[in-house]
């Protein structure tokens, strides 16, 4: 007569099932606008008000930072929401990168 298998169900631990992941450490991330030669400071200051929905005081502030630091963080929150910000900025045509805040 011939052999008959049997399926022989395996143990296995847990940890061999899911990979052990470390989650990143909950720090947020910033939207940096930088200085650019093409675009008027009163369109920046446009841009901040009218996307992020800043007063007039606090959109023109920005805009001096950007202006006479080179550059501003102008949001800050997840990354997935900063590269929207960022895309935002770009569709603006402002230079705009993001960076996690150490």
């Amino acid at each position: 007569m011939g052999r008959v298998s049997v399926p022989v169900e395996i143990e296995r631990p847990e940890s061999s099932e899911a990979p052990f992941e470390v989650p990143e450490p909950d720090v947020p991330w910033v939207t940096i606008v930088h200085n650019d030669p093409v675009n008027l400071m009163s369109y920046v200051s446009y841009v901040f008000q009218t996307y992020f929905g800043y007063s007039k005081d606090k959109a023109h502030q920005l805009m001096l930072d950007v202006h006479h630091k080179g550059r501003a963080v102008v949001s800050s929150g997840s990354r997935e929401e900063m590269e929207r910000d960022v895309q935002a900025m770009h569709g603006y045509g402002l230079w705009a990168t993001l960076q996690q805040d150490r």
